[in-house]
């Protein structure tokens, strides 16, 4: 469902989330690691993010990668897939159609509509501080 891409950002965001709660930066090596992702595609994953304004990339000696406490509760699951892979998860036809409406379904739309709103829904209300304290709590991982 997800692009790959998409897949290591959305980890990549949980874990600076995750240590951007008790204020820790992070490296690109210490994410790269977490979410055994390879360092220069998750470099890659890492500007993207940067340049959407979800994480905040620090230079210098004391640098690294993290988000701003108070923005935790605000930024959703979804505006992370939004800037990776874009609006078409949320709009696109299922079968990858050019023109898929009510009016000129294609074969999985009607089911497909339904599923889109659910992930929709839940990607829209699953905030990073929300998943970062349930990695913190333990309840869940980020790799196994």
């Amino acid at each position: 469902m997800f692009s790959k891409t998409c897949k290591y950002g959305i980890k990549a965001t949980l874990f600076i989330a995750q240590k951007s709660q008790f204020d820790e930066r992070v490296s690109l090596k210490e994410i790269a690691a977490a979410i055994d992702s390879p360092v220069a595609f998750t470099a890659k994953i890492l500007q993207l993010l940067a340049k959407e304004h979800i994480i905040n990339s620090i230079k210098g000696p004391k640098g690294g990668f993290e988000i701003d406490k108070v923005q935790l509760p605000k930024i959703t699951i979804k505006q992370v897939v939004r800037a990776i892979d874009g609006n078409s998860l949320f709009i696109g036809c299922a079968l990858g159609l050019n023109e898929c409406n009510e009016k000129e379904p294609c074969p999985m739309h009607d089911n497909f509509v339904s599923i889109r709103d659910q992930l929709n829904e839940t990607l829209a209300s699953s905030n990073l501080l929300d998943v970062a304290v349930d990695l913190n709590l333990g309840l869940t991982v980020l790799k196994r």
